[in-house]
């Protein structure tokens, strides 16, 4: 008789649910040398992914714990700023600084899960996160001259980059000096388990026995070390989720009885009085605010 062994079983998919539903949209912004001081005001409202593939760079951050805050780069480095930040670029005046850049809209802007988790800017060497090399010569092989769709797909091709990025960072959390939230939480091979499981189905009836069974835990382990790592009970961090999905979908034009199922509430009701208790106002007012008819 042989006795077969079960293939392992795979790791979650910690990143698709997110992006699927928040996405992270890119469009090309420039291409290029950078001369003198370069502004980038966040009160415009971006988010940014700046590529700086040849040259020496200065950045200050003018809004950084009340001082302004200066860095410098010798070497190919990428600067990612997922929400609104002021920074500025210091080049040489006349021979400046070659790189390639994109503005991007996290869905949710700043409520986004990962803008949120993520913090306003992250940098790092091109050469640290394996199999960038290969997408960032496609994407200056598209920004280095001008053909037919080259700017669609260089759109496209800084998507590839943020996800290879992200991808990264789960696998090193360290980076973005955040030990406690999402990331860190993602990063945990056990709890990544219930977070995938709640991101996949948020409409299931998650209790915390059903959680620290999805985390191979006790259900006492589970819960203290749940809110060690992500800073929140996995109680509340479940109910921000379906919020934020809520807040995304409500958007787009779905009503509270359409969503209260799919969430996870057993009516309309019950799922705006949640919302109003999480989110501070109705979510009538809500959208109103947005200037959204609801």
């Amino acid at each position: 008789m042989t006795i077969r062994t079960p293939p392992p079983e795979l790791a979650p998919d910690r990143l698709s649910s997110l992006l699927e539903r928040f996405r992270v949209r890119a469009q090309l912004h420039h291409a290029g040398a950078l001369c003198g001081i370069t502004h980038f005001d966040a009160a415009e409202g971006h988010a940014y992914l700046h590529v700086l593939r040849r040259g020496q760079l200065e950045v200050s951050h003018p809004a950084a714990r009340g001082r302004t805050q200066r860095l410098r780069f010798t070497e190919p480095t990428l600067l990612l700023y997922p929400v609104p930040f002021t920074h500025r670029f210091h080049n040489p005046p006349v021979d400046g600084s070659d790189f390639t850049c994109a503005r991007l809209r996290f869905d949710g802007g700043a409520s986004h899960p990962l803008a949120r988790a993520l913090g306003p800017f992250i940098t790092l060497p091109l050469d640290k996160v394996p199999g960038l090399a290969a997408t960032l010569e496609l994407l200056f092989a598209e920004t280095d001259q001008v053909r037919c769709g080259h700017r669609l797909l260089a759109d496209r091709l800084f998507e590839v980059v943020v996800i290879q990025l992200l991808r990264w960072l789960l696998d090193q959390p360290a980076q973005i000096g955040r030990p406690v939230g999402l990331i860190a939480g993602l990063s945990d091979p056990q709890l990544s388990r219930a977070l995938v499981a709640m991101h996949d189905a948020p409409g299931q009836a998650w209790n915390l026995d059903r959680m620290a069974a999805r985390a191979g835990m006790s259900r006492t382990v589970f819960a203290a070390r749940f809110r060690e790592v992500v800073g929140q009970t996995p109680a509340a961090y479940l109910t921000a989720w379906r919020m934020a999905l809520a807040q995304s979908r409500l958007s787009e034009g779905a009503s509270l009885k359409q969503l209260a199922d799919e969430l996870g509430y057993g009516s309309a009701a019950a799922l705006s009085r949640a919302f109003s208790g999480t989110v501070g106002v109705s979510a009538k007012e809500w959208l109103a605010a947005r200037g959204v008819d609801g």
